[in-house]
């Protein structure tokens, strides 16, 4: 009977430790609720700012970077690394050394996922 328990007591800890991580199929990150209500971010007004300040000028996605996506200099590199952009701004891995406010996250977030445009 103690053994049965304690097989129990050990399905129900990894029943409880599995629904913790989230469920929401990015590796148990939660995010922030995206809010893309208003104008349509564009990438020469809201995102490349962001991107330029947060990521190029901070010394990681600079001419010659091998950092992950490498350079984000222009719309192609930055068209380029959309999905990796999108999956780092999302789960807060990315930018390393700074945070964004909700409002730049969701500057990239909503252009990434409205299609990128070159505007």
């Amino acid at each position: 009977m103690k053994k049965v328990m304690i097989a129990l007591t050990g399905i129900v800890m990894i029943m409880i430790v599995s629904c913790s991580k989230g469920g929401n199929g990015n590796n148990g990150v939660m995010e922030a609720p995206i809010d893309c209500s208003g104008a349509a971010k564009s990438f020469v007004t809201d995102v490349n700012p962001i991107i330029q300040a947060s990521c190029t000028n901070a010394g990681c996605h600079n001419a010659g970077s091998n950092n992950g996506p490498g350079p984000l200099l222009n719309y192609q590199q930055v068209f380029n690394a959309r999905i990796s952009i999108r999956s780092a701004v999302a789960s807060g891995f990315m930018p390393q050394n700074s945070k964004l406010s909700d409002a730049q996250k969701n500057a990239i977030l909503c252009w990434i996922d409205n299609g990128a445009a070159n505007n």
